[in-house]
């Protein structure tokens, strides 16, 4: 029986159907699952996806934060289960405090659309053990309030305790502190990522050359969880 993996749908959710595909890609069954709804049909990951949840009123993220289903992902994280923040999926994890920092708007003040060059920091997180550490890939990027902001304990405390996952390459698209582009929590169950690796999962659509360098984030649960 294959790993079941939920994806939210939040209203002015954008890239849910393309997260639902990337995890049939990698192996395991997809699940959609509807944010009014607090119960999340047994499965074993959630991953939220990009977008602009609830029009990205408030902030982006803050609104979505207290939607049913976030209640049930919010205890499940603390209970271990894996969570994967994607973009606006991110942002939400910030804003439910089960990643530290903050999501502001680009420092150009404009929003930014491009295959983006990352380097992964932390390959033994859930959701990046298929990768080697310091692996260089490309991944699309696309965001208008995608500006990493911590406060400098923070800051000190990710990378002394290597929960920086994933780090802007070549230049900084949008003002991230230190250049990052994802972090994780100390246990390493909830990752978030501001670039799009659901996006790169396969040769025909990704970016080229590096059409599949996004598929690790979702097989890497798959060989935590069953060891394939």
């Amino acid at each position: 029986m294959a790993i079941r993996v939920g994806v939210v749908t939040f209203p002015g959710s954008l890239d849910d159907r393309d997260a639902l595909r990337a995890i049939r890609i990698a192996g395991a069954e997809p699940v959609p699952l509807w944010h009014g709804e607090k119960w999340l049909s047994d499965v074993a990951a959630v991953v939220l996806p990009g977008g602009f949840s609830y029009g990205d009123y408030l902030r982006a993220g803050a609104i979505a934060r207290f939607s049913p289903a976030m209640e049930s992902i919010i205890d499940g994280a603390r209970q271990g289960m894996p969570v994967l923040g994607i973009c606006n999926g991110f942002q939400v994890l910030c804003e439910a405090h089960l990643l530290p920092g903050a999501l502001i708007r680009n420092d150009h003040r404009k929003f930014v659309c491009r295959d983006q060059r990352l380097r992964i920091e932390n390959a033994d997180t859930l959701w990046t053990s298929g990768y080697q550490q310091g692996q260089e890939i490309v991944i699309p990027l696309k965001n208008g309030e995608g500006g990493y902001v911590a406060d400098e304990n923070t800051l000190n405390e990710l990378e002394s305790e290597g929960r920086v996952v994933a780090r802007y390459l070549q230049d900084n698209p949008n003002g991230s502190y230190r250049d990052i582009a994802g972090i994780s929590n100390a246990e390493g169950n909830v990752v978030g990522l501001m670039p799009h690796p659901e996006h790169a999962v396969e040769d025909l659509t990704g970016p080229a050359g590096h059409g599949t360098d996004g598929l690790p984030f979702f097989t890497s649960i798959l060989q935590k969880l069953v060891g394939i």
